[in-house]
């Protein structure tokens, strides 16, 4: 159902009390509202009708709670603590590091801001205009900037320390603003530029890069159901429709209130997350699911899905591709498609289904076409785009989209076959001292070599493969260290990068 306008709520980095949802049902309580559902940057948004319009508004007004209508002046910051604790594994960007770059923000961002730890694939990192990722140096980020409505990224040659990033990110902001007519649209402006104004306006904690940015795999973690961590669970809860009732939220709400359950996640996945769940509580959490028929095991290929908020034609678009999909046993594990039904959103995906624009009389106007594209190497964060068939009817999509999904696992075959192009011979020259052997992840081509260790992972140098432990895992891609293999030197120069 369309609807005539859109509230929308930010919950600076997809934190959400259980109390203040609570308070804002309340405000709603004596509304038409009975649905809410979560935005691409965490955000809570609430479709309203032509006659509900002012009601909604009222009601919040008269509780505090500061909304948008129709618009995004001010755009969520996005953030990859929902991932904290259940996705992320071993890394210095924790809870309190999180929510002290959140209190230090004393000003509303105009600007899209992204903060991601490094070390996941669960939240984007490159849809913000201004990136924060987490290095390996604690307490120190890298920064990437996108001006408004382009694809093109700079990379800062320094790192920030932690309490810069809201006074960077201001300065940031201000100066891109005040030249918008020159920022906006522009992919011919020299980024450099502006960070070298940066340094000469605020005297910043920062440093040189030292080693260069390497982004993890994309790895989409099933993220619904129940799961456990440590002694204790989280529930995840995905909606084919984007559709919490507010009857369901209410409840879920009470439970952790009464459970202690301090916080509730939204996800750019638009869907809900919970953690801290004990043991004993969790009949609570089942009676809810099943008094209000929740479904928590939709299947992988439903969730990999980026729509843009509140469109209805790109989740119709979305469920009759599943459906083909489904009948025909497709695998699509591994990728991220997103549908991009509007002139000027952006989405995250390695796979996008875009919609064809033409215009006219100095305005666009829909067609009925659309373009399959695919990102380099299919990273849903790259931004270089790869068109794979143009010009087509929607009800072609499916066909085009599996042919795609199999050439994806057709070069994710050679990429994972080092082991077949390199088979072991016997040394002609036996005599010969023997070549030095290191050992190569067979998914990324990540090398350990025994002479330097991981001194950055507390393996010093010197440290045989075979005795490092069964749980150290890929420094870049996390796969088991059953799947590296053993190769020679001189070998590495012939595989591909």
């Amino acid at each position: 159902m369309r609807h005539a306008y859109r509230f929308k709520i930010n919950f600076t980095g997809g934190i959400i009390s259980p109390g203040s949802l609570l308070y804002l049902i309340d405000a709603l309580e004596k509304t038409a509202i009975t649905d809410l559902r979560f935005g691409l940057r965490q955000q809570l948004l609430i479709d309203v009708s032509l006659k509900e319009h002012d009601s909604v508004a009222a009601a919040l007004e008269a509780h505090g709670i500061s909304f948008e209508v129709n618009k995004d002046e001010f755009p969520n910051i996005l953030s990859s603590y929902p991932a904290e604790e259940i996705f992320i594994r071993d890394s210095w960007v924790r809870e309190g590091v999180y929510k002290d770059i959140f209190d230090l923000f004393d000003y509303k961002p105009s600007l899209k801001i992204n903060i991601s730890d490094e070390g996941q694939t669960f939240t984007p990192f490159f849809t913000g205009n201004i990136n924060w990722i987490a290095s390996r140096d604690p307490q120190f980020w890298y920064l990437y900037l996108r001006f408004p409505k382009t694809n093109i990224l700079f990379p800062s040659k320094d790192l920030f320390y932690t309490n810069e990033i809201p006074r960077v990110s201001q300065q940031l902001e201000k100066m891109i603003l005040l030249q918008s007519d020159g920022f906006f649209k522009n992919n011919e402006w020299d980024g450099q530029r502006i960070f070298e104004k940066l340094k000469s306006v605020l005297n910043i904690l920062s440093k040189p890069v030292s080693t260069p940015l390497v982004l993890p795999k994309f790895k989409l973690p099933y993220y619904e159901g129940y799961n456990g961590y440590g002694n204790k669970s989280w529930l995840g809860l995905y909606q084919r429709n984007e559709l919490f009732s507010v009857a369901f939220l209410r409840d879920i709400c009470r439970i952790c209130m009464d459970t202690k359950v301090g916080q509730l996640y939204s996800t750019p996945w638009k869907s809900l997350i919970i953690k801290n769940i004990e043991e004993k509580h969790r009949h609570l959490w089942s009676f809810v699911l099943d008094k209000h028929r929740i479904n928590v095991r939709h299947a992988s290929n439903e969730l990999n899905w980026q729509v843009e908020d509140t469109n209805e034609e790109g989740l119709s678009i979305k469920q009759s591709i599943i459906r083909q999909f489904d009948k025909e046993d497709i695998r699509t594990f591994g990728l991220c498609l997103s549908i991009k039904t509007q002139a000027n959103s952006g989405l995250f995906g390695s796979v996008i289904v875009r919609k064809q624009f033409t215009t006219i009389r100095g305005k666009l106007k829909p067609l009925d076409r659309f373009d399959i594209l695919y990102t380099e190497d299919f990273n849903p964060n790259s931004k270089n785009f790869i068109t794979y068939r143009t010009g087509i009817l929607k009800e072609h999509l499916p066909a085009y989209l599996i042919s795609l999904c199999k050439f994806y696992y057709e070069q994710q075959c050679i990429q994972n076959t080092i082991e077949g192009q390199h088979p072991k011979t016997e040394d002609p020259h036996p005599d010969k001292i023997a070549e030095k052997e290191l050992y190569q992840c067979k998914h990324c081509w990540a090398v350990y070599d025994e002479e330097s260790g991981e001194p950055e992972n507390n393996i010093p140098p010197g440290t045989p493969f075979s005795i490092l432990p069964e749980t150290w895992l890929c420094p870049l891609c996390e796969s088991v260290k059953t799947e590296f293999i053993p190769v020679r030197k001189s070998s590495l120069l012939s595989q591909p990068v």
